[in-house]
Formats: structure tokens, C-alpha cells, sequence
């Protein structure tokens, strides 16, 4: 699996997120290319940290976080440091703790070691 793969997958697997991550890469970047999928994950944690914010019901998101776990188990190098640094490092930023923290719950532990590993710490 390459990054490409992991985004085109992600895409096909949950529009409704990508939808709005879109929305976002496209403030933040002016377009959406394929070549540049890497950044588009960043994308992706704002809108769902934009999501924890307004209160979305996690259970929407469990399957999105497992989607990830199973990426980076099975995946090369390229995919788990784009998971880890592109998406997991960006998650939680800004995000209040009473409402990061029924995200947190789910996250799987992988997820939560990488995120603790690079921030020392759970979500604030």
C-alpha cells in the first residue's frame, strides 16, 4: 500500500468526512491533487478536530479510527509516517478536553502511542 493507495481508499471508504476534509484542504492549500495526498491527512484531522468541537457523535468516527489502525499495522514505513505525522499528530488541536476525550476512548492504542509519543501526553 503506498500513500496514494491509503488516500484513494480512505476516500472511497468514508465520503461524508472527506467531503468536508476537502473543504478544508482547499483553504488551506487552494486545491485538492492527488500528488500532494500526504498533506491532505492534516486536512483530514482538522475537519474531524472540527467535528469533536461541535459535539459529532464519535460512533460516526469509530470506523474511521479503525481504518487507520489496520492501515499502519499492515502498511510500509511511507503509510505509518504519513498516518503518524500527517493525521494522528494534527488530531486533537484546539479541540476542548471534554470533547476530545470520547474521540479519545476509541482511538485505538496504536493511535494513542503515536500521538502520546509525539505530544508527550494525552489531549489536554
Amino acid at each position: 500500500m503506498t500513500v496514494l493507495d491509503l488516500y484513494n481508499d480512505f476516500r472511497a471508504e468514508f465520503p461524508d468526512i472527506t467531503a468536508k476534509a476537502d473543504l478544508e484542504h482547499i483553504r488551506l492549500w487552494d486545491e485538492i491533487d492527488p500528488e500532494f495526498a500526504y498533506s491532505w491527512f492534516g486536512s483530514l484531522a482538522n475537519a474531524l478536530n472540527y467535528e469533536m468541537t461541535v459535539s459529532a457523535s464519535v460512533k460516526e468516527y469509530k470506523a474511521l479510527f479503525e481504518f487507520f489502525r489496520s492501515s499502519y499495522m499492515k502498511s510500509d514505513n511511507d503509510v505509518k509516517d504519513c498516518i503518524d505525522v500527517s493525521f494522528v499528530e494534527n488530531l486533537f488541536w484546539n479541540v476542548p478536553p471534554e470533547k476530545a476525550v470520547p474521540f479519545w476512548e476509541v482511538l485505538p492504542d496504536v493511535l494513542k502511542q503515536l500521538y502520546i509519543g509525539f505530544h508527550g501526553r494525552k489531549p489536554a
